[in-house]
């Protein structure tokens, strides 16, 4: 009776833990992803400005519908948002390791990913 107890109570405390666990990994992933989508969208679109800006030619003339369509595009969904960050240099691989944000780019790359292009 007592042993059968002991294990209740330490499965149930085992249980605990993992929940407090998942609550908090998942608190670390919205914090990621509401920076994807205010301090890092921001630093996006500059960049887009700034390339389409920079390359225009004859065949690509850049326009503001371009520039606009561009930045409506790479910023639509959290993953394009960080997508765009990677493909303009904004942010790179390294920058993911260091902040210990890789896994929580592969989990909205892994949620999100119908809206990658």
């Amino acid at each position: 009776m007592e042993l059968g107890l002991v294990i209740i109570t330490s499965l149930s405390l085992l249980f605990l833990f993992w929940i407090i666990w998942q609550f908090i990994q998942a608190k670390k992933f919205t914090q990621f992803k509401n920076f994807v989508n205010s301090e890092l969208k921001e630093k996006v679109i500059v960049a887009i400005k700034n390339d389409l800006i920079e390359h225009r030619n004859d065949d690509y003339p850049n326009n503001q519908a371009h520039i606009d369509a561009t930045i409506y595009y790479w910023t639509q969904y959290p993953i394009r948002i960080l997508q765009a960050a990677l493909k303009y240099e904004v942010i790179d691989e390294k920058w993911l390791i260091e902040s210990k944000n890789i896994r929580n780019s592969q989990h909205l790359s892994y949620i999100q990913r119908q809206f990658k292009d």
